[in-house]
């Protein structure tokens, strides 16, 4: 038995959510879509998991946080779906895809066939039988990427109050999970083998600055070290952690965030994968036309720095959703996505957010002791190519995005560290005029060769130098 449909989305996680709002949108027919995915729940935000979901007093549940909520738009509930005629085929597994056929087979035996494709089948956490340790099967050891592992580490915290609990992995998950740990009266040990946390983002200084807020809500650090064992009782539960240098910590509970992994396995040997997902074009069409990828396994290419690459962040799981469907329903007139990086957290009441990368030389600004907003810029190559404030408004998180995606020249560091923050909010205010080009002839050989560019760059500094001093002398004002 089978059935066909004109799209199909494989997996259920945020981007599902968003393609099909994009779908219905750009005015879907009844009966052309189907979503099937593992979780027995409708698409929902995946952020909420680390944050309200494991609160102490009034945490999130769905229906509350179906997507698309975290965009501020429609929820989009079971009744949603329905209404639109979408079909949603949930707790279901597909165990094998042929794209030449435009076919899956799913669990149960269903064969689905389909015209377009959108592979949405995100990334599963990697276990610790990956790295030689086993016990994830034991009750009070926690991942946390669906649904069910919340479920799991929600029991997990309500049955160990006042507890202690180690958390093996110092990134988002680890920081976010830790936060929420703290918050439910847990005392949190993190064990990570980097130097400092969030070591694939922040620099050393900055996350100086959050391992020394976390130590002022009780917790603490143990670095340069990995977990090497766990000890169990009688009942199959962890009582200890052992770690590699020889330290051993008494547990209620373990809470695992240790990288995830693209679920690409149904597509190997048959699509072109690259840096872990499916390497798709700026149509997030992949080497088979029928065929698109979206969120955590699509290696895309990132225009403003001319590479694939493959980003594990809600943000761009919901914008290539969208822009695949556009794509897929209306090519001639979408274009190549054009994404601009972008990594965000909120834990206690600490809030930022990065945009662009983080190569090249850093400048920071503003006083992390102060309680006022503080960040960095990345210049590389002469250009401001990556931005961080933590604190900030939403107009001057918006400035520092526009002004990362606009490159700016940076002649002087100095000039950079001095103006801070109103560096950015100038720039974005007002970015520099397109230059005129000239022709300048070498040897028969024609170049066209930017005028005047010191000048502009001094007249953006120069403009930058008053607008910062106004800009600060304003901010520090509202705050008085």
């Amino acid at each position: 038995m089978g059935r066909a449909f004109v799209y199909v989305i494989l997996g259920g996680g945020v981007a599902a959510g968003y393609a099909a709002l994009e779908f219905v949108n750009r005015g879907l027919s009844n009966g052309q879509l189907c979503i099937i995915s593992q979780e027995p729940v409708a698409p929902y935000e995946r952020p909420a998991l680390s944050k309200g979901f494991l609160l102490p007093q009034a945490p999130a549940r769905l229906p509350s946080f179906h997507t698309c909520v975290g965009a501020n738009e429609e929820r989009l509930t079971p009744k949603w779906y329905k209404e639109h005629g979408i079909e949603l085929i949930l707790g279901t597994a597909v165990k094998s895809a042929d794209v030449k056929r435009r076919t899956l087979l799913t669990a149960t035996g269903e064969t689905i066939i389909y015209k377009i494709l959108i592979v949405g089948t995100g990334a599963r956490a990697l276990k610790l039988e990956e790295f030689g340790v086993t016990g994830s099967d034991a009750e009070n050891v926690s991942y946390l990427r669906d649904i069910a592992d919340a479920n799991r580490l929600v029991d997990a915290m309500q049955s160990s109050p006042g507890g202690n609990a180690v958390v093996i992995g110092g990134g988002y998950i680890g920081m976010e999970c830790a936060a929420s740990l703290v918050i439910n009266k847990i005392n949190v040990t993190m064990v990570f083998p980097e130097p400092h946390c969030m070591a694939r983002l922040l620099t050393p200084k900055i996350a100086t600055y959050y391992e020394e807020y976390y130590k002022s809500k009780g917790v603490d650090f143990i670095k340069g070290t990995v977990l090497q064992s766990l000890d169990f009782d009688s009942n199959g539960k962890v009582t200890a952690v052992n770690l590699r240098d020889g330290r051993k910590i008494s547990v209620d509970m373990v809470v695992v965030g240790i990288g995830i992994r693209p679920n690409t396995g149904l597509f190997e040997g048959q699509l072109t994968l690259e840096k872990g997902g499916i390497k798709v074009n700026g149509k997030l069409q992949s080497s088979n036309s029928s065929v698109y990828a979206i969120g955590d396994v699509a290696a895309f290419p990132v225009k403003l720095f001319g590479e694939i690459r493959r980003l594990e962040h809600v943000d761009a799981a919901r914008k290539s959703a969208r822009h695949a469907v556009a794509a897929i329903m209306d090519g001639d007139k979408t274009g190549e996505f054009d994404y601009l990086p972008f990594f965000y957290s909120r834990v206690f009441t600490l809030s930022w957010q990065f945009y662009g990368d983080n190569v090249g030389e850093v400048v920071y600004y503003g006083d992390m002791s102060s309680g006022e907003a503080f960040g960095a810029y990345w210049v590389s190559k002469g250009q401001l190519v990556g931005a961080f404030l933590e604190g900030g408004t939403k107009e001057e998180y918006e400035a520092i995005a526009k002004t990362t995606r606009l490159r700016p020249g940076i002649e002087d560091l100095g000039e950079l560290e001095r103006h801070g923050l109103g560096f950015a909010v100038t720039v974005s205010q007002k970015p520099p005029p397109v230059l005129p080009l000239v022709n300048v002839r070498a040897s028969d050989l024609l170049l066209e060769k930017p005028l005047f560019a010191w000048h502009a760059t001094a007249g953006v500094i120069f403009a930058a130098s008053i607008a910062a001093f106004a800009y600060v002398y304003g901010r520090r004002r509202r705050r008085w």
